[in-house]
């Protein structure tokens, strides 16, 4: 499981994803169709303002049984699955109301990647800007993979592909902004950061005149 971060604006060296262009694991799949925010962080964990530790509560419903114990069918419980970074889940992932601890607990699960056929906007939104790469891909291509969970994927941020062991490559649509962001391992507030000494240059500039 990754490192998590807390809201608030990170240092340069602090990133709310390991800066690399690809992403190589086998999948967990949550073939589910409609999978809203509230089953992937239940409302009741959303008071805290810090990330670290909300993995825990990520599918909270799904993944412990009322005693506390874990359900040994849901796939994040399978030994198999652990340490996998990708997954991949059924059509309108991510529906529901708007919340930024979505994307964290995801993170703080140790996911990098999510691959639908649908992905909420607000959803895919919050993802990018928090180190959570949302993929869409065409529904038989998605439910091709599931398919095959143990394939080990290749997913290359600076192409915007996804590989399959077999040779197949699946483009994907990635706004540029977030491909950067994705790609220096940095949030929207940690790239203006690593730009304070050129923002700072044009302030002058512009006083100066």
């Amino acid at each position: 499981m990754h490192a998590s971060h807390s809201p608030s604006a990170p240092l340069p060296e602090e990133a709310p994803m390991p800066a690399s262009s690809r992403i190589v694991s086998a999948s967990v799949v949550l073939a589910q169709t409609n999978i809203d925010t509230d089953q992937i962080i239940p409302a009741r964990f959303l008071s805290t303002t810090e990330r670290q530790g909300l993995g825990r509560h990520a599918f909270n419903d799904w993944r412990w049984r009322a005693d506390g114990t874990p359900n040994p069918g849901f796939a994040f419980n399978q030994p198999h699955n652990a340490g996998r970074e990708i997954l991949l889940a059924g059509r309108n992932f991510g529906c529901g109301s708007s919340r930024e601890h979505a994307p964290w607990a995801l993170r703080d699960l140790g996911l990098r990647v999510v691959v639908s056929s649908e992905i909420a906007d607000i959803f895919r939104n919050n993802a990018l800007k928090n180190g959570l790469l949302a993929v869409v891909l065409p529904e038989a291509v998605v439910q091709d993979l599931m398919s095959r969970p143990d394939d080990v994927l290749t997913v290359d941020i600076d192409a915007c592909e996804l590989r399959t062991p077999d040779g197949a490559v699946h483009r994907f649509p990635l706004d540029a902004f977030a491909r950067t962001c994705l790609l220096e391992g940095v949030d929207e507030m940690g790239y203006l950061l690593a730009r304070s000494a050129e923002i700072r240059s044009y302030e002058e500039r512009h006083h100066a005149r």
